[in-house]
């Protein structure tokens, strides 16, 4: 479907030029390499690189919200080790549009790697000013607005004409990306909506001369792709509200995605109708509708809003509060009114709610629960499809199809959506003609590469998630989100154990539990966890402790903890089926400190002791160690204050006050390290 024009067939002369004599590195260069690192087989953090020989150019970086297993995590970021890596090729960004799942990640992208100039449309980049601002990376990059039909020119290989396009999202475009082996058209986020609220329409002529001029592959937005018929315009949900506004005996409470520019013009054209004063609530609403009336996006007269603490005062037949909430976010205005605890708003029974969105996957049971809430403090809620108060701002079957048609893609590549979506959209284009040899089904880290007379997926690059806490900095690694599930799941078991440095228990172990659901009483736990510690204390500990020469050993306490955790994990897995967030801490207690004398030492444990000299000599002391092993940053007798023996009887009868070594990390054993043993009967 690519016509040979003059402008293609001299790109194509020019790569096989290039290939004349070239070396393996020449020859690489002379293929197109596009690597998606998020939006793919998901919803969010649309994240997309292209390569050609020693340029980098990003698409979009956007952000993800997190499922209900992630705990404390705030948003999910795609993995861009790929680009720290390749930082100093890196020559520009181009956004398509301002929504978070696009632009949400720059910010925190910025303080890991620079990029020398971001290319975007002016309410995009307004909005990612304040973003990186309150990050502090202003100086990281410099920030060029674009019009409908500029073309910009990213490092030597990429120029970029922006296609105004129609969107949820104010000021949207598409991307018609020239590069040496063709043109590649990304649609970013897109519907046909024929009569937008702004009067900015799709530039369908623009795609059409890409079309007829020639289109070596097309990257298209599935997330609509199941659906069939034309997605409706924005403009169609007015009446709805208007109805459900003009009906309202009480207040009316909207809630909707901030970026929605389009919805939230709408929603202020209402209440100017209907004689409503206006407060906002959420802390994005009030940014977005400050920067869209800065810009000229949103028209509303100043004395239309009301400060939050103010409205109250008003009648009720007289007041709409507008406010963030739409997929139940735990710390959203909306979700906070419906659990009571916000401060400014309580639910009252004359309310009518309406929820002007749709639920993201993955937040559907927060949403709905929102709801419930909501109609149990007796307000009226309107939510769902069958209300016409919602339509989506991504392209139907047919939308799908005209894009298709004017694009005229020789290759295709669905992007932006889950798995099921991409494959809807592979026969969409199969029906529109392209074969199915052209068309990739790709993941997060796959390499597209393309020529002008093929596509193919090359190597992989490393592709996966960082997962960021509250404040947006601190990254919540899969160590600490294990231990976050585990807590949530099976509690946590804390162990107190009191090990002379000469390798000794010196006093019974300490169990505290929370949250564990199990049948073992305290005792049962108390000894096999002195268990534990015995067969450390008998088998690891020649490999724990380093003899300084005459002075007091050096114990590597951090292992001792690690050693205990992991063989009390085990044993809890196999005795009782549970998995528990297990927390040793070590109580180091002076050399010579007499030992304590266990309950179930009068039981025999199956399992060997390591090959080689690793026991205990005649009179129960550890042997002298085989070798010597690095302290692993824990206290020593050299480094800690040698404690009395009634210290020890304190730490032991008041384990909260011990000071002790943090917890160690919770992974598998050491390669080597066989533990036989008997299913310990204790009765």
């Amino acid at each position: 479907m690519t016509s040979s024009n003059g402008t293609t067939q001299l790109n194509r002369n020019q790569v096989n030029s290039n290939q004349v004599n070239s070396n393996q590195a020449g020859a690489k260069k002379a293929h197109l390499r596009v690597i998606p690192l998020g939006g793919l087989h998901e919803i969010g953090k649309n994240t997309c690189v292209f390569e050609y020989g020693d340029d980098i150019m990003l698409v979009d970086a956007g952000l993800a919200f997190p499922s209900d297993g992630m705990h404390g995590v705030n948003v999910v970021m795609p993995d861009t080790s790929y680009l720290k890596e390749n930082q100093k090729r890196i020559r520009g960004m181009i956004v398509t549009h301002g929504h978070e799942d696009h632009i949400g990640g720059i910010a925190h992208h910025l303080k890991n790697f620079s990029i020398p100039v971001i290319h975007g449309p002016r309410l995009a980049l307004a909005m990612l000013t304040g973003k990186m601002e309150e990050a502090g990376v202003m100086d990281r990059t410099i920030l060029q607005t674009v019009a409908p039909r500029d073309v910009v020119k990213v490092g030597q290989h990429f120029s970029v004409e922006f296609i105004r396009n129609t969107h949820s999202m104010a000021d949207s475009f598409s991307l018609a990306i020239t590069t040496p082996v063709g043109t590649v058209i990304f649609t970013g986020d897109f519907k046909f909506d024929h009569t937008p609220v702004d009067g900015e329409t799709f530039d369908m002529a623009r795609l059409a001369h890409y079309g007829d001029q020639g289109v070596l592959c097309l990257f298209s937005d599935s997330t609509n792709a199941e659906v069939p018929g034309f997605c409706p315009p924005e403009r169609s949900v007015f009446p709805c509200l208007d109805r459900h506004i003009s009906q309202a005996e009480g207040r009316v409470i909207i809630t909707t995605f901030a970026s929605s520019i389009h919805r939230v013009s709408m929603i202020l054209e209402l209440a100017l109708k209907t004689g409503r004063k206006v407060g906002l609530l959420g802390r994005s609403m009030l940014n977005v509708i400050a920067k869209a009336r800065e810009l000229g996006y949103m028209r509303a007269p100043d004395d239309l809003f009301v400060p939050i603490k103010q409205i109250r005062d008003l009648p009720d037949r007289e007041t709409l509060l507008l406010m963030t909430g739409s997929q139940g976010e735990p710390l959203a205005a909306l979700s906070r009114i419906s659990r009571g605890d916000h401060p400014q708003v309580q639910v009252k029974s004359t309310d009518t709610i309406i929820f002007s969105a749709s639920p993201i996957p993955g937040n559907t049971i927060s949403v709905v629960n929102t709801i419930d809430r909501l109609m149990m403090l007796g307000a009226k809620v309107v939510y769902g499809k069958g209300e016409g108060i919602h339509v989506s701002g991504h392209g139907f079957q047919e939308d799908q199809k005209l894009m298709l048609a004017l694009t005229k893609p020789k290759y295709f590549v669905p992007v932006h959506g889950e798995h099921r979506m991409l494959i809807a959209h592979s026969k969409t284009a199969q029906s529109m003609g392209v074969p199915a040899d052209n068309i990739l089904i790709i993941d997060n880290g796959d390499v597209v590469e393309l020529s002008p007379d093929s596509i193919r997926t090359g190597d992989p690059v490393k592709a996966g998630i960082e997962l960021l806490d509250a404040s947006r900095n601190g990254i919540v690694d899969a160590r600490v989100l294990k231990e976050r599930q585990q807590l949530a799941e099976d509690g946590v078991i804390t162990l107190l154990a009191v090990i002379s440095t000469d390798g000794v228990m010196a006093a019974p172990p300490r169990v505290n539990i929370r949250g564990v659901v199990t049948a073992a009483d305290a005792r049962k736990l108390s000894m096999w966890a002195e268990r534990e510690i015995g067969w450390v204390l008998e088998n690891r500990w020649s490999q724990l402790c380093r003899n300084t020469g005459g002075k007091a050993p050096d114990v590597d306490w951090v292992g001792v903890q690690r050693e205990v955790e992991v063989g009390l994990q085990r044993r809890l897995r196999r005795e009782l089926q549970v998995e528990p967030l297990i927390i040793c801490l070590v109580q180091p207690a002076p050399a010579g400190t007499p030992a304590y004398k266990g309950r179930s030492e009068g039981e025999s444990d199956s399992r060997p002791a390591p090959r080689g000299r690793g026991g205990r000599d005649s009179g129960g002391r550890a042997s002298a160690p085989q070798r010597q092993l690095a302290t692993v940053g824990a206290p020593s007798a050299t480094a800690t204050a040698t404690p009395s023996a009634a210290a020890v009887a304190v730490a032991v009868a008041a384990p909260a006050q011990v000071s002790a070594p943090a917890p160690a990390n919770l992974e598998p054993e050491p390669a080597g390290r066989t533990r036989r043993r008997r299913s310990a009967a204790v009765g």
